[in-house]
């Protein structure tokens, strides 16, 4: 495939699921690649859905914490794949590749990605109506930064230590749970 023609969404879905191996984006209608990822990458990511999934559980509500490989689309030309999730409402069904309703979006950064997940991955998340929070876990140090929707508006803040309140849904979780065995 020549990545830099431009493709619809399901020509980009036939595509990927052809693909034996690699990670992809699709950005601005062409097929990004995405790089290896580190073993503190692929740690921390785990942690962060497992922690959402208990806060998801544990909650009661309708909604899924999806772990890397779910699909948030934003607008009509840009497909990504955040790290985790979650997903508010009705599950979707199995053979869906994307959440309809992703109220929280994370992304660990690495070094390839940095500046994407912190400046084009933030403001196209934001465009999506139902994303209310965006968690941007740093692999260097403990510290995630929030941002969060209120109103018209995004707030950012720096947490590293104590509880990350995630309301809505209503659940919130612990920078000792993510970074837990993982970075002192």
């Amino acid at each position: 495939m020549d990545m830099n023609a431009t493709i619809s969404r399901d020509e980009y879905r036939r595509w990927a699921e052809a693909q034996p191996n690699g990670r992809f984006e699709r950005v601005d209608g062409r097929v990004v690649r995405r790089p290896a990822e580190q073993i503190v990458h692929v740690e921390l990511k785990m942690s962060v859905w497992r922690a959402l999934d208990d806060a998801v559980r544990a909650s009661g509500l309708e909604a899924q914490a999806f772990g890397d490989g779910v699909t948030v689309e934003v607008g009509t030309d840009t497909d990504y794949e955040p790290d985790a999730l979650v997903n508010l409402g009705p599950r979707p069904g199995p053979h869906e590749y994307a959440a309809p309703s992703p109220v929280i979006i994370v992304e660990v950064l690495s070094p390839s990605t940095q500046s994407i997940d912190t400046g084009d991955k933030l403001a196209g998340y934001f465009r999506v109506p139902s994303v209310m929070h965006y968690l941007v876990v740093s692999a260097r140090r403990r510290q995630v930064v929030h941002h969060r929707r209120t109103g018209d508006s995004i707030v950012s803040a720096v947490v590293t230590e104590g509880d990350i309140a995630l309301d809505p849904p209503g659940i919130s979780i612990s920078i000792d749970v993510i970074y837990r065995d993982i970075l002192p």
